[in-house]
């Protein structure tokens, strides 16, 4: 069920605030469980927004791909929609902090009986960061935060997708990153659904002559528009890590400098 929405002033005593995009965005987020890394930040960047565009953040958790987003396109508006309340209250703190509180608007909300204010089909984009590990594979974590950010419960992501495509407007878009382990269940999920499918794998590296090295791709993001036709399109992606370990200058150009991916 929804929760009265002044839940979500609710704010974890316990915190640290973390910089992305190179300081362009300052970050409150619990100092214990669930933190945001570069997936929010990757997701963010391959959302082809304009301005005046409204988009919504699904699991919006603090609201890092929601500040990454609106601080790369300006005059963009983003709603966003969690269902756990200390962490929408941290969001609002959160766009308040980058002086965002005007085009982000961060609610209490389930999925399956969302906020009355989300209004079906009225978004150009919708992005998601889905739990990416299926219930009762593997060791759930201890923090109830954690588990309820990265493990599937009863809202399973077909779930997720489907409230994806029902806030999206027709042949707009909705950009998903996910573990590259679960590519197959991604794609019978968006078969039918949506078409122009571009699917993009970050591949770990580092990068060689004959390619972005031997390590497997862990994460993929994946996007395509509602109610078009179109085939599906396999990116080359994008290699985050060279020799040494440390990113590469197209990982930092959107890590760093908020650039946004090219799909």
């Amino acid at each position: 069920m929804n929760k009265p929405d002044t839940i979500g002033d609710v704010i974890p005593t316990t915190t640290s605030q973390d910089e992305f995009l190179g300081g362009r965005v300052s970050l409150l987020q619990p100092a214990k469980g669930y933190r945001a890394a570069i997936d929010p930040v990757f997701l963010a960047a391959a959302v082809a927004a304009s301005p005046g565009q409204r988009v919504l953040d699904v699991g919006a958790g603090v609201g890092t791909a929601s500040l990454c987003l609106a601080a790369r396109i300006a005059g963009l508006s983003v709603a966003g929609v969690e269902r756990q309340p200390d962490l929408v209250g941290l969001a609002r703190r959160n766009a308040e902090i980058n002086g965002l509180g005007d085009r982000i608007d961060v609610m209490v909300g389930d999925l399956r009986q969302p906020p009355v204010r989300l209004a079906a089909g009225t978004f150009d984009h919708v992005m998601a960061n889905p739990p990416h590990f299926e219930a009762g594979r593997g060791n759930r974590p201890p923090d109830a935060g954690k588990a309820a950010a990265t493990v599937e419960d009863d809202v399973t992501f077909e779930d997720w997708l489907r409230f994806c495509l029902l806030m999206v407007r027709p042949k707009c878009s909705v950009t998903l990153i996910h573990r590259a382990d679960r590519l197959d269940r991604v794609l019978t999920a968006l078969d039918g659904r949506l078409g122009d499918i571009v699917v993009f794998p970050l591949w770990p590296g580092p990068a060689t002559a004959a390619g972005p090295g031997e390590r497997p791709a862990k994460r993929v993001i994946f996007r395509g528009r509602k109610g078009v036709a179109g085939p599906l399109r396999l990116a080359p992606g994008l290699v985050l890590h060279g020799e040494g370990g440390a990113f590469t200058a197209g990982a930092q150009a959107i890590l760093r400098h908020g650039a946004g991916l090219a799909l």
